[in-house]
């Protein structure tokens, strides 16, 4: 019998080291938890609710993982550089990244400026993008890694905020097949997941968001997001996918 040479499949979650951009709050809070259960050490990454992204800390080194707190503004390089090197020298090496950091803006048609247009642009997309080429050096050289880029159904069907979030969101589907097709033969996969209507601060300010809109007949919720994301990231043959979790309203 000729014996098996090739490398085995490493889908080991359990003492790895992520990043969660945006990971104090909503969907990234739920993350950053779900990632803790599962044995992962995890920098919680925020941008201004330092308690709230302390909380998330403590709950998972309760759960015996190891956590750090860490303020950057995930649009500016400087700081995503600064975000990488502290996760690193607190917790290890990244392996895992969960590009999560976002912002909505409701704006009527007629009145979206160019500022509104650079701000989600900023946040939402070159975020990032920012924090993609900050840890890949060193998933290249392990030729193991695990990147998941939080969209939106507005990449699908132009959403209920503005063009200029669909269009953040969309980009980050472009952004997501691209890396993965030019990593996939470095152990490293990279996946879209995008959510419709989950309850969170995001849309709880639009009145005209409800949950009728919904097939199902409900919001979603960051739980059920989060599970998602630690199962998507566990297997290593998924990649240059956009995952769908919006409740039966957007089929493909």
């Amino acid at each position: 019998m000729t014996p098996d040479t090739r490398t085995p499949i490493d889908n080991t979650l359990s003492g790895r080291v992520a990043i969660v951009t945006g990971g104090s709050r909503g969907i990234g809070r739920a993350v950053a938890l779900a990632l803790g259960r599962a044995g992962v050490h995890v920098a919680v990454n925020y941008h201004s609710d330092e308690a709230a992204a302390r909380e998330v800390c403590a709950r998972i080194e309760a759960m015996g993982s190891r956590a750090v707190a860490i303020r950057a503004d995930v649009g500016e390089a400087d700081d995503v550089a600064a975000l990488v090197r502290k996760a690193r020298d607190t917790l290890g090496t990244v392996t895992v990244l969960v590009n999560n950091a976002g912002i909505s803006r409701l704006v009527p048609l007629d009145r979206i400026e160019l500022q509104d247009w650079n701000d989600l642009l900023r946040t939402n997309l070159t975020s990032a993008f920012l924090m993609t080429q900050a840890v890949l050096p060193p998933m290249r050289q392990a030729r193991w890694g695990r990147i998941i880029n939080m969209s939106s159904i507005a990449a699908q069907t132009g959403g209920v905020i503005g063009p200029h979030y669909a269009a953040s969101k969309a980009g980050m589907l472009g952004l997501t097949h691209s890396y993965a097709n030019l990593l996939a033969r470095e152990g490293i996969t990279v996946n879209a997941i995008a959510p419709a209507l989950i309850e969170s601060d995001m849309i709880a300010n639009n009145p005209a968001i409800r949950p009728d809109m919904i097939p199902m007949g409900r919001f979603g919720t960051a739980d059920e997001v989060a599970d998602l994301t630690v199962a998507t990231l566990r297997n290593g043959y998924v990649t240059g996918q956009t995952i769908n979790l919006n409740g039966g309203w957007y089929m493909n």
